[in-house]
C-alpha cells in the first residue's frame, strides 16, 4: 500500500514502530506477574557444605552466586580480592582441593562438599607461610591488592613442581597479573621460597 492509502509517511511508522518497540518492555517489567516471575526464579535456593580454612560452614545462595562473592560478602573473608571479575587477573585465586582456581569463575554451589583454603587460612597463628614471609623478604608486592592472588597462586606453583628457573615461574605465575609491574621480585621470592619448602 502506498503512502496516500494508508496517510502515514515513513517517518510515522518508524516513529510509531520505535515508540510501540520502546513501551512493550516496560509494560511488561512493571507488570506484577513478570515481578512474580522474578522473585519465583531466585526463591530456589541451594544448600552449599564447603570446609573453609578447615572450618566448615553450611550456607543457603541463589544458585547464581560465584564461590568470590560468596567468601567476600558472606563470609567476611575478604583477603580474597575482586579484581575483573573475568578470571583475567588472578587476584582472587584460592585453592579448591588443593588446586588453584579463579574463584570469580566458580559458582559457590560448584564448590559443595570440597576444601577451600583462601590467604586467610595460610598462616599458622603467627608464624607466616613460607610463601607470605618470602613476599616479605623480597619486597614483592607495591600496592598490594594482587597480593593475596600472587601469594595463593605462588604456593600452588610450587606444590605443582614448576620452579625449576625463573622463566618457568614466570610461565606458570602468568595467570596472575601485578599493575605495579613487581614482576622480578615475585619471581625471586617465590624461587627463595620453594626452596624452603618440602
Amino acid at each position: 500500500m502506498s503512502e496516500r492509502e494508508t496517510g502515514l509517511s515513513r517517518r510515522d511508522l518508524l516513529r510509531g514502530g520505535a515508540a510501540a518497540a520502546a513501551s512493550a518492555p516496560l509494560a511488561y517489567a512493571t507488570g506484577a506477574d513478570a515481578a512474580t516471575r522474578d522473585d519465583e526464579r531466585f526463591d530456589a535456593l541451594v544448600r552449599v557444605h564447603v570446609e573453609i580454612n578447615g572450618i566448615e560452614h553450611q550456607i543457603e545462595l541463589e544458585p547464581r552466586v560465584t564461590l568470590l562473592d560468596m567468601l567476600r560478602e558472606r563470609l567476611e573473608l575478604t583477603g580474597t580480592k575482586k579484581g575483573c571479575n573475568r578470571g583475567e587477573c588472578g587476584a582472587c585465586t584460592v585453592h579448591m582441593d588443593g588446586r588453584r582456581v579463579n574463584a570469580c569463575l566458580v559458582l559457590a554451589a560448584a564448590a559443595d562438599g570440597r576444601r577451600i583454603t583462601t590467604i586467610e587460612g595460610l598462616a599458622e597463628g603467627s608464624r607466616l607461610h613460607p610463601v607470605q614471609q618470602a613476599f616479605i623478604d623480597h619486597d614483592a608486592f607495591q600496592c598490594g591488592f594482587c597480593t593475596c592472588g600472587q601469594i595463593m597462586s605462588a604456593v600452588g606453583c610450587i606444590a605443582e613442581g614448576h620452579t625449576g628457573s625463573n622463566a618457568e615461574i614466570r610461565e606458570w605465575m602468568s595467570g596472575n597479573i601485578c599493575r605495579c609491574s613487581a614482576y622480578p621480585q615475585i619471581a625471586a621470592a617465590v624461587a627463595a621460597a620453594a626452596e624452603e619448602m618440602p
